[in-house]
């Protein structure tokens, strides 16, 4: 079985929108791949009890409770290897990570930007494109490098910005396309292995 670790901060929702992708969209019979934890740095993250009213798993490592960031990312790495994770999806999660857990889990660490990137890595990414008069802003799927919203792009989808727009407005619409991006990208990086590795799937 494949395993999918994701990791919140919050509300969860692209973590909701995966999980119904993951269930609607039979990738335990298609791939044998299930999500198998979902894993927040806040303890009172309402994603936490979302996941478990869906039967998954679920663990809080506080980053609060460390004092230097290596420990908890040392401390999140074990939660995370607990479950043997083909992948690891960050959903949210609003922590940069060291290097070394990077390293760790190289080539299966990806992440949603709420951006065409590489344009405005980073946060507060609505406002800078409507600052720059972008006419079209979006949102990317890409793997996890040490270099922040730098990593090689699995998937991206553009969002208009219309006249009148506020910062708000456009990431309402962006966070729509992330419902069904994130799961799309997903389901094709698992077709991918599964053409690679016929024999696990």
């Amino acid at each position: 079985m494949k395993n999918i670790v994701i990791l919140i901060s919050g509300g969860g929702s692209n973590m909701a929108a995966i999980v119904r992708a993951a269930g609607s969209g039979r990738w335990a019979e298609r791939f044998g791949a299930r999500i198998a934890a979902v894993i927040s740095n806040q303890p009172t993250a309402g994603g936490l009890s979302l996941a478990a009213t869906n039967g998954i798993a679920t663990v809080a490592v506080d980053h609060k409770a460390f004092a230097v960031r290596d420990e908890f990312d040392a401390a999140l790495a074990a939660a995370i290897d607990v479950h043997a994770p083909a992948l690891v999806v960050l959903a949210g999660f609003m922590r940069i990570l060291t290097p070394g857990f990077v390293a760790h889990f190289d080539g299966r660490l990806i992440n949603i930007h709420p951006s065409l990137l590489p344009a405005f890595p980073g946060l507060r990414t609505h406002q800078r494109a409507i600052d720059a008069g972008c006419q079209v802003a979006g949102v990317t799927v890409h793997h996890v490098t040490t270099e922040l919203d730098h990593g090689p792009i699995l998937a991206q989808a553009a969002v208009p910005v219309l006249h009148g727009d506020t910062a708000a407005t456009l990431a309402e619409r962006v966070l729509a396309q992330e419902h069904r991006l994130y799961p799309l990208a997903i389901e094709r990086w698992l077709e991918i292995e599964a053409t690679a590795s016929p024999e696990s799937a």
